[in-house]
């Protein structure tokens, strides 16, 4: 899920990367084996890189399907929702959005570590998209609204 080439902004959700933890910390712990000069067990070690992989591979996947997000040119997507561009109206100031709009990706409420942008829709809908850098988020919803509005 990396942003397309005519991506106005994106966030990943985490990256790839994040699975290279596992066999470093497995690797850790048979350097610390072998600096103490006991027994060193290879196979657990092995076993612990693989198990603790596995284990990592469901987390990376979930979060970049649902964490990530993309502004393009057509639209908006947030984890598994997608808005078009002709449906977001208004891009709302920091305390714009009323009490109770509906958070944008399926979730409940914004995942932490993550800040609201709100938004104003079509049908006069408000809602709250989010991301980790929520200035940068609004600067390029900003833009494809001014984008939008200036075809018209």
């Amino acid at each position: 899920m990396t942003p397309e080439p005519s991506a106005l902004f994106g966030e990943p959700g985490v990256g790839w990367t994040a699975l290279l933890w596992a066999p470093l910390f497995a690797l850790a712990g048979l350097l610390a084996e072998l600096a103490t000069g006991g027994p060193v067990h290879w196979l657990a070690w092995i076993l612990v890189a693989v198990g603790l992989v596995a284990i990592t591979v469901p987390w990376v996947y979930a979060r970049r399907r649902y964490l990530s997000l993309e502004v393009t040119p057509d639209g908006y997507r947030q984890g598994r929702e997608t808005l078009e561009a002709a449906r977001i109206t208004e891009v709302l100031e920091d305390e714009g959005t009323p009490v109770g709009a509906r958070v944008l990706g399926g979730g409940w409420t914004i995942p932490k570590k993550h800040g609201a942008v709100g938004l104003k829709l079509d049908d006069g809908v408000y809602v709250r998209a989010w991301a980790k850098d929520p200035d940068a988020l609004r600067e390029a919803l900003e833009d494809l609204v001014r984008a939008r509005t200036t075809e018209s």
